[in-house]
């Protein structure tokens, strides 16, 4: 396994980051299908084969992801040994404060996260959206104080425009308070759009680019024409669109000549990029994550790229600022 920075700082992480996003229950929040005895085997599995980042919410079947990885880690590897991310966001119980980041529920969630973790402190605390109601002041003053309390080492963002990420670390530097060190969006072969405004930013400014849904949700898994619809994938449906079926269809002709799943080559594409710190991988079983790691053998020429990339047109956001 290859190990690299976290965009400008000096924690090493695998290139490969396993998103828990599927371990636990029906119990509410995103919603998960794949019970912990079979999550602490991918996590073990996860582990011998060299992953040590692990990205999970406190959203994630409401707490019930947090706690399957938190035992699963404490029984198989040494807490020094591995980068925890986890997320804040969403409501985890009903009332007006239970939503957003002010600083209150930044205190609240961060206990719960951390019990549930079984840990004494979050690698990478990562806000899961941007919260409209909350001055952007307030919550990264609160993230600041988690982490001068030793509660949080990094803090990192997700799924927001490009000005907004800007916004937020211009403020931090102005008042010497903790920045963020890594974005968290969405990036694969039929949703590129981060690639006019939020990866040229953070190439400039060294942020760790951690994208989930490399594979779009499982799309280049499916049949042409049968887009998968889950919880999360329903939201790409809308733009699985005529123009995108060339894309994965070209992805089918490398994976034939390369003798490599669909997948394979999708999460290939995604790891050429060298502005790609590490791309989310989730696996509902082992051998999905054998082939993930497998992808690093795959290099693809630039020829390759350029013709997996040639049919892409610009689409239009689908909810997920």
């Amino acid at each position: 396994m290859e190990y690299v920075n976290l965009g400008r700082t000096g924690l090493k992480v695998s290139r490969i980051c396993l998103g828990c996003m599927g371990f636990g229950s029906d119990k509410g929040g995103i919603q998960a299908n794949v019970g912990e005895e079979e999550a602490r085997k991918i996590i073990k599995h996860a582990l011998d084969l060299g992953i040590n980042f692990f990205d999970t919410a406190n959203y994630y079947s409401l707490g019930e992801c947090e706690e399957i990885l938190g035992r699963a880690l404490k029984d198989y590897a040494s807490r020094d040994d591995v980068v925890i991310a986890t997320k804040l966001y969403y409501p985890m119980h009903n009332g007006a404060n239970a939503k957003g980041l002010s600083r209150k529920a930044i205190f609240v969630e961060v206990e719960n996260s951390l019990k549930r973790l079984q840990t004494d402190y979050i690698d990478l605390y990562i806000i899961h959206r941007w919260d409209y109601t909350t001055p952007i002041e307030e919550t990264m003053e609160a993230l600041n104080d988690l982490v001068r309390m030793g509660k949080v080492r990094y803090i990192g963002a997700s799924a927001m425009y490009a000005w907004q990420f800007v916004k937020a670390n211009a403020v931090a530097k102005e008042h010497g308070w903790t920045q963020f060190v890594s974005m968290q969006d969405m990036i694969n072969l039929i949703y590129r759009e981060e690639e006019k405004e939020m990866i040229p930013m953070c190439q400039y400014e060294n942020i760790a680019l951690t994208p989930f849904s490399p594979l779009a949700h499982g799309v280049f898994n499916k049949p042409l024409g049968s887009p998968r619809i889950d919880n999360c994938g329903k939201l790409q449906n809308e733009y699985i669109l005529e123009h995108d079926q060339e894309i994965i269809k070209r992805v089918y002709e490398l994976s034939k000549k390369y003798q490599k799943s669909t997948s394979q080559i999708a999460l290939a594409w995604v790891l050429s990029k060298s502005y790609i710190t590490a791309p989310l991988v989730g696996a509902s079983k082992i051998e999905y994550l054998d082939e993930a790691v497998d992808a690093f053998n795959i290099y693809l020429t630039q020829e390759e790229i350029e013709y997996l990339e040639e049919p892409y047109i610009s689409h239009i956001q689908y909810g997920f600022r």
